[in-house]
């Protein structure tokens, strides 16, 4: 009888747990910041504000970090993380704009000022249609897509479907079920994970060459998970491990910032 009563109970919980987060993984997942249509953003770099109409109920708003004309090598698509909006990654953006490549930051569904449902199909195409407009002044030579966390699956989509001069991703994950497989292992995650990001897939079709930054001690995103890309990467790909790099901490380290330089002057 105390074994039946066992058994119930963990069956009890273990349908609670996924029930929880099958109803609330968005929420997990996303931790977006709003902001007012109407506000003004302030940055200590010269940019300007873009809005790219998707479809007739999602406007995608983003931040185009302006660099001079004569200074002006090229573009890079910058696809944040999972959390807040443009202005908690703007710190990023020195080091591309000090290169000589301006920057296009959009923010996802439901970011900042965009606006329109989130979802991965969502993601996906909103990116494409930052890549259309770009072309509009930019050839895939001189563009770069460049993918941070939640954003690298963005990032590889389109590069596996649009010509760029080079993808970077940092602190990337295999694909999204496999990630939180690592805590979920028990759920059919295939059936009940709303996004996949199967950038260990879209990696195959990527023809541009790859360059992956990521941490050895990566809380976030495991190491060992973002390490199982190296085998869908093509010859000269690189995958660039920054010992003791933490998830939020990469920008911070010389190899990184050397290594970044580098491929910026190329």
């Amino acid at each position: 009888m105390k074994i039946s009563r066992w058994l119930k109970i963990i069956v009890l919980v273990y349908a609670l747990i996924g029930i929880l987060f099958y109803s609330f993984q968005q929420k997990i997942l996303f931790q977006p910041v709003v902001v007012a249509q109407d506000s003004s953003y302030r940055f200590d770099q010269p940019f300007e504000e873009v809005w790219i109409q998707v479809d007739e109920s999602a406007k995608t708003h983003l931040i185009h970090f302006t660099v001079p004309d004569s200074l002006r090598k090229g573009l890079v698509l910058y696809f944040h993380g999972n959390r807040g909006n443009i202005r908690r990654y703007r710190r990023f953006v020195e080091r591309f704009t000090h290169n000589g490549y301006a920057v296009w930051m959009p923010d996802y569904p439901g970011f900042g000022k965009s606006t329109g449902t989130l979802s991965e199909t969502a993601m996906y195409e909103q990116a494409l249609q930052v890549y259309k407009r770009a072309r509009q002044f930019y050839e895939p030579t001189d563009i770069i897509i460049y993918g941070k966390s939640m954003g690298t699956g963005v990032a590889v989509q389109l590069a596996s479907v649009r010509d760029c001069k080079r993808l970077i991703l940092e602190t990337p994950y295999n694909s999204m079920r496999s990630l939180v497989g690592i805590y979920l292992w028990m759920y059919p995650l295939k059936s009940i994970l709303k996004y996949q990001f199967p950038s260990n897939e879209y990696m195959k079709k990527v023809v541009a060459p790859v360059s992956i930054f990521h941490g050895t001690d990566d809380g976030v995103i495991p190491y060992s998970n973002a390490s199982k890309l190296k085998q869908v990467l093509k010859p000269g790909d690189e995958f660039i491990a920054i010992e003791n790099g933490t998830h939020r901490n990469l920008n911070n380290f010389e190899l990184m910032q050397r290594k970044l330089d580098s491929l910026l002057k190329q």
